[in-house]
């Protein structure tokens, strides 16, 4: 892990997040109303629309939207019938990324994305041509200060697989992906509240960029985040602001 700037990115991300709410709302009342599609609108028996509704309530997305996605999901609603479809491809330098999007018009969005890579200096890979590079995990990452022997202890105590201390000081705890509600639930029960707090594809190994390629790989993955039809960008590479 590039430990010395992970705080910087994840501060990066949020206040990213936290300037693009109208576009995140849209990204949400997607993913809930695929969730309940695939998994039922009772969110107590539904991990994946629970966590998704979970993220509408900090995205402060008023509860009436999140009822009127999950009715359009199990059917009570009219609606665009999404497909989830992952791309994966390359970035400056050969960095890995991977492309999630959710669609209702599948010719469409994989032009869109071809065409994000292929004007900013990337290309689309095959299927699985960089997934085998990110491993599928619950992340949790906590500020600089926290005390990492509490930390450690509350978190194996939860069922998390890993936790380790960047150089900056900030705190990672990694759990599988079936266990994210129910770590995140003993996490916070032992007082420990995560700055960033998601599944996620994790990165086995990094790439950090400076200079101008850190310029032109952020703008790659800033286009294809802006794309309408996609949910989330994964990368191997980290962006130094240094």
């Amino acid at each position: 892990m590039a430990g010395h700037s992970k705080w910087a990115n994840i501060k990066h991300k949020k206040a990213a997040t936290d300037a693009k709410r109208g576009k995140i709302w849209t990204r949400l009342i997607k993913e809930i109303t695929v969730a309940a599609r695939l998994g039922g609108g009772d969110i107590n028996a539904n991990p994946r629309l629970r966590l998704a509704a979970d993220k509408a309530a900090e995205a402060n997305m008023p509860k009436d939207n999140v009822q009127r996605a999950i009715q359009r999901g199990v059917g009570g609603l009219e609606g665009a019938n999404y497909e989830e479809i992952r791309y994966e491809g390359y970035g400056i330098g050969g960095a890995a990324i991977i492309v999630d999007t959710m669609t209702d018009n599948r010719t469409r969005t994989v032009a869109e994305v071809r065409h994000a890579f292929s004007k900013h200096g990337g290309n689309m890979g095959t299927d699985g041509s960089v997934s085998f590079m990110f491993d599928h995990v619950g992340q949790f990452v906590f500020a600089p200060g926290t005390s990492e022997e509490a930390l450690m202890d509350a978190a194996l105590e939860a069922g998390a697989e890993d936790v380790s201390t960047s150089d900056d000081g900030s705190i990672e705890v990694i759990c599988p992906p079936n266990d994210f509600e129910r770590v995140k639930a003993a996490l916070e029960a032992a007082g420990f509240k995560a700055e960033l707090a998601e599944v996620t594809m994790k990165p086995q190994t990094e790439v950090t960029f400076t200079g101008e390629d850190a310029v032109k790989m952020q703008k790659l993955l800033d286009v294809l985040e802006n794309l309408d039809d996609v949910q989330e960008v994964y990368t191997n590479a980290v962006i130094d602001e240094a």
